[in-house]
């Protein structure tokens, strides 16, 4: 099933310079959001790539008609099916009406799902308001080619004058596309699964199910496990030296060893356990 779009817009330019800047087919690129490259193989053919609702299209066109400051036909021979026709007209004092019209053919899951979403339809609007913004901004045209080719047809030309069969994603689908399918898919999985549960529950609201044993597992609980450090062993006894003859003295909380002359000063006399009279140094 082919889609066909009509698409209107009156830009500020005389009919000559508008007409002039769309015979430029490789400056596309610049105002049509849509096509990535287009190529002018000679007067007639043109190699097409573009991207439409995150599809990316390949083809080859052939100019069927051109008439200066009225008419750009054209018809796709290889690719992507798609063919249609550009039209001028004055439209007042300085003003050109731009009409586009144009018929393709969507292939794929994706792109027949684009299609349903007007996006084509939506693409082909803002290209011609980018057209409109483009060409006003500039005091003269890229180019012009006023050549004229003759054809046969009369008015638009739709698929049937394409001879392409479709491409068949020959220029590929971008990732944004294929992530778009596969949500497409899974949403339309997910929303005939829940029809076939309502049904499904429908019929056996009279069954009863089994009852499910639940067996609650205490949680093993958590043990913060805490280094200890054993307090490091103070050695508090006091270190003694001996007397000589295995014997200590002690002033206050001092240990004093006999025979420092410094010392001795502050012992007492040492007596004679017999008579109590200080004891004499042999």
């Amino acid at each position: 099933m082919t889609t066909k779009v009509e698409k209107s817009i009156t830009v500020d330019v005389p009919i000559s310079m508008a007409y002039n800047q769309w015979t430029q087919f490789e400056d596309f690129p610049e105002f049509m959001g849509g096509v990535q490259q287009v190529e002018q193989l000679d007067d007639q053919r043109l190699h097409w790539v573009a991207e439409i609702g995150g599809v990316k299209r390949e083809w080859y066109a052939t100019i069927l008609e051109q008439r200066p400051d009225e008419k750009v036909a054209w018809a796709a021979t290889e690719g992507a099916t798609n063919a249609g026709a550009v039209y001028f007209s004055e439209a007042g004092a300085g003003q050109t009406m731009v009409t586009l019209e144009l018929e393709y053919e969507p292939e794929g899951i994706v792109e027949k799902a684009g299609d349903a979403l007007n996006i084509v339809e939506r693409q082909a609007s803002a290209d011609l308001d980018k057209f409109k913004a483009f060409i006003e901004s500039r005091s003269l045209e890229t180019g012009a080619w006023r050549g004229d080719v003759e054809g046969a047809t009369l008015g638009t030309p739709g698929v049937e004058s394409a001879t392409s069969q479709g491409d068949s994603g020959k220029a590929g689908i971008s990732g944004k596309a294929a992530a778009a399918g596969a949500a497409a898919v899974a949403v339309g999985a997910a929303g005939a699964a829940a029809v076939a549960a309502t049904r499904s529950g429908s019929e056996d609201s009279d069954n009863s199910a089994e009852p499910v044993d639940v067996v609650d597992v205490p949680a093993t609980p958590e043990v913060d496990v805490v280094a200890e450090t054993a307090p490091p062993v103070v050695d508090t006894a006091p270190v003694v030296d001996e007397y000589p003859e295995g014997e200590v003295a002690v002033v206050g909380e001092e240990v004093v060893v006999p025979g420092d002359a410094e010392l001795d000063r502050d012992l007492p006399p040492a007596t004679d356990d017999k008579d109590g009279e200080p004891r004499t140094p042999q």
